[in-house]
């Protein structure tokens, strides 16, 4: 099979080529966060939101302006809090009283990357709006539709550490999301080169960033994306495994454990998310690693565990590691 090309404003290379320069500045500047990076792009190729959970301070704001860095979009940051309001993110209409109309001015909701920080602080009707515009790709303001450009990608951030003043996601707008990518702590290692990387920055030392991605680009590598080739063993594969937590035959523990499992929407999204990997590495191809890969984070948020698995500390994550140890590839 003939590798996967695209070309934009003349230019012409492999697949991921101009990806691949954006992945190596991301990298360069998160630190120990090459999987963040990974998911962050998976999500702008595949057309997709993406959920970061983590303690404070682990660079989750910081990943994604420093992506808003790397496109040519327009870039908007919503900080929630308890007494946000829909029109706070969507606009609004405001009477103009020099002409005697009303004129719609838009919200923050109607950039093409949008930051969502601490989005569980954010009120039950904010949220609806959010998940019109995640899901719909438009926004209902006053009785009217407007629609949100394209491309539109919504980055949330949540921290697991504070339940006061919080609103959980219900699971509705759980499922917009692609990816739910939980972010641990850095080791000693990790945390010293962090360090070192934030000094150079205050002296001045940062590394310039590489032409910006493009529009056209994007919806370039999207095309690209769509067409690397899909297998039917690699089919199989993702349809077993976002199938097996339905069966209690396929392990009968784990599925009592498990109150809903995945809808056929985590079995789109895995394909997807490892077509977009799959790109972004430059294949044609989906890999089974590309999907055993990413289905923890395609499919954990998908995965509701009864009350008892909770109580005893289980955690979707953990349900589906154990899934992907018993359904092979092969």
């Amino acid at each position: 099979m003939e590798p996967l090309r695209f070309s934009s404003r003349g230019r012409v290379g492999e697949p991921g080529a101009r990806f691949a320069e954006i992945r190596t500045y991301l990298q360069s500047r998160l630190i120990g966060a090459d999987a963040l990076v990974e998911r962050l792009l998976i999500g702008l190729v595949a057309d997709g939101h993406v959920l970061l959970e983590g303690a404070p301070g682990l660079a989750k704001t910081r990943a994604v302006k420093l992506l808003a860095r790397a496109c040519d979009l327009t870039f908007a940051r919503i900080q929630c809090t308890p007494d946000l309001m829909p029109a706070d993110i969507t606009g609004t209409s405001i009477w103009r009283q020099d002409r005697s109309v009303f004129e719609f001015s838009a919200g923050p909701i109607f950039h093409s990357l949008l930051l969502v920080d601490e989005i569980n602080r954010a009120p039950p009707k904010v949220q609806s709006a959010l998940l019109e515009a995640m899901a719909e790709r438009q926004a209902t303001i006053a009785g009217a539709t407007h629609m949100l450009p394209d491309p539109f990608m919504t980055v949330a951030t949540q921290n697991p550490i504070e339940h006061e003043g919080t609103f959980p996601l219900p699971e509705a707008q759980l499922d917009r999301f692609m990816l739910h990518v939980e972010l641990a702590l850095p080791d000693v290692a990790t945390e010293r080169r962090i360090l070192d990387l934030v000094e150079r920055e205050d002296q001045g030392e940062a590394v310039a960033p590489p032409a910006a991605l493009e529009a056209e680009e994007i919806a370039a590598a999207r095309h690209a994306a769509r067409s690397v080739h899909l297998s039917p063993a690699v089919k199989d594969y993702i349809v077993r495994l976002v199938a097996a937590p339905r069966d209690a035959g396929v392990a009968p523990e784990l599925a009592a454990k498990i109150a809903h499992p995945s809808s056929p929407r985590g079995t789109l999204a895995l394909a997807a998310a490892a077509k977009a990997r799959a790109f972004l590495d430059a294949r044609d191809y989906v890999a089974p690693q590309d999907v055993s890969a990413l289905a923890v984070d395609v499919l954990s948020h998908r995965t509701i565990l009864g009350w008892r698995a909770l109580a005893e500390g289980e955690t979707p994550r953990d349900v589906i590691r154990a899934y992907l140890e018993m359904v092979s590839p092969a």
